[in-house]
């Protein structure tokens, strides 16, 4: 999605750029946004584009740097994700930390610390590790759901225009009408000028939400963690091999006489299949999900909800939404 980075900010400063061509930065490249959803056959990610970690971290990096002009704050942005490790959030399914999605965010600053050219660039440009290895701390960066942050909207504008729910057109509209405001309790939060636009957004961005949880999303991520987990005890991977790249460790998986057959049947998987009881044979189960969705603020109003109707009724079915239901795939 880096067709969006020149709309998040009209050019890259030089010490993103600089930053943004580390190592521990370019292994992103190969780390996707879907969680190992697109090399699956469903419809939903068969015709998807390439979005990679790197995409949406530069492009985070890029909407806090818009925003706050702070060169802390956005290196935080930058590398919020740099620890991510393959395939993402199906780590967190493997970790039994699916539900919270926070077992592979730690470590950040020992991370960047043993990289010689991230301390080089470090003392270039005269930055502490320590203000840049939190992005938690900026609440332009990352706040708590379900307020708006330039993570959430990064990933938001991307999956809408990668999903094709939303035109560049319209994406265009909803960050251009965006600025800086306060939130409930006086701290700072990416806001919308006007009422129209804020709805467009939160009802577009509940729709990625349920992609996000759709059967589809969660059958391929339980099996994909799964099969890593199959291929830890084969010792056709290592858990060192989970923070090298994708195509590294599909190699990996191919190579592997118990895996390879797996991964390939993975990658084949088109349609889901549904029960409300365990069929006694086949690969079926139930799988919980994170709700995740954004209720903006919109400055004099309040947040969406509180105003639209429309929107509020979306959210509170999405909120019911049941996954007791037992899936598996073909």
């Amino acid at each position: 999605m880096n067709q969006l980075w020149s709309l998040y900010h009209s050019e890259i400063p030089e010490f993103l750029r600089d930053f943004a061509a580390t190592p521990p930065m370019l292994r992103l490249k190969q780390v996707g946004m879907n969680c190992g959803c697109e090399y699956t056959r469903f419809p939903r990610f068969a015709d998807i584009g390439p979005y990679s970690r790197y995409d949406h971290s530069l492009g985070v990096a890029l909407i806090v740097w818009h925003f706050t002009g702070s060169w802390e704050q956005a290196l935080a942005g930058l590398f919020h994700d740099v620890t991510t490790p393959v395939f993402a959030h199906v780590v967190d399914f493997l970790n039994g930390d699916h539900l919270r999605q926070e077992s592979t965010e730690a470590g950040v600053e020992s991370y960047l610390a043993a990289s010689p050219e991230v301390s080089a660039l470090l003392e270039k440009y005269q930055v502490a590790l320590g203000d840049i290895s939190d992005y938690h701390r900026y609440p332009i960066a990352d706040n708590d759901s379900p307020a708006l942050s330039a993570d959430r909207l990064e990933y938001t504008l991307g999956n809408l225009l990668n999903y094709g729910f939303s035109d560049l057109e319209s994406i265009t509209a909803m960050y251009r009408d965006l600025t800086v405001g306060w939130d409930e309790k006086g701290r700072p939060e990416l806001i919308f000028r006007t009422p129209e636009t804020a709805a467009a957004f939160a009802k577009g961005a509940l729709r990625n939400s349920r992609v996000y949880v759709a059967d589809e999303d969660r059958f391929a991520m339980q099996s994909l963690a799964d099969l890593l987990r199959l291929a830890l005890e084969q010792r056709a991977v290592t858990r060192r091999d989970l923070w090298t790249t994708e195509p590294a460790v599909i190699r990996m998986l191919e190579l592997d006489m118990v895996c390879g057959p797996q991964w390939r049947r993975f990658c084949e998987y088109s349609r889901i299949l549904r029960s409300q009881e365990k069929p006694d044979a086949g690969n079926w189960v139930q799988v919980n999900a994170k709700k995740r969705y954004i209720d903006p603020l919109v400055s004099g109003l309040g947040r969406v909800s509180q105003w639209d109707g429309t929107f509020c009724g979306e959210l509170e079915d999405f909120k019911m939404l049941d996954f007791s239901n037992w899936i598996s795939a073909e």
